[in-house]
């Protein structure tokens, strides 16, 4: 049986993105729908307010575009308030996050 692909997905971002972990970030699969393709990714912890957090939510959708056939939209989302709480997905990422209207990649 094969694995849904919010599970690859968070999968693919440990292995592709540990660079957010080291430096203090946190990220978690929100959504990750096969049958339309979109992909929804929150990027949280020091990533909130951190200067190069576009370039890696770039670099995120772009290759996850490249790398999954089935997925066909990526939104990353930028909290700018950082993470509240202590809830975590696998490696120490995910939780619950406060958000505040930013700029068109945050929320």
């Amino acid at each position: 049986m094969s694995d849904s692909l919010a599970d690859r997905i968070e999968t693919w971002m440990v292995g592709q993105m540990p660079i957010i972990r080291m430096h203090g970030g946190t990220s978690v699969v929100r959504e990750a729908d096969p049958e339309t393709g979109e992909v929804v990714v929150e990027l949280g912890g020091t990533c909130s307010g951190c200067g190069i957090s576009n370039v890696t939510a770039t670099n995120i959708k772009r290759d996850l575009l490249a790398d999954f056939e089935e997925v066909t939209d990526v939104t990353v989302r930028v909290p700018s308030t950082g993470d509240q709480g202590a809830s975590t997905v696998e490696g120490g990422r995910g939780g619950e996050l406060q958000h505040e209207t930013d700029a068109a990649d945050h929320f």
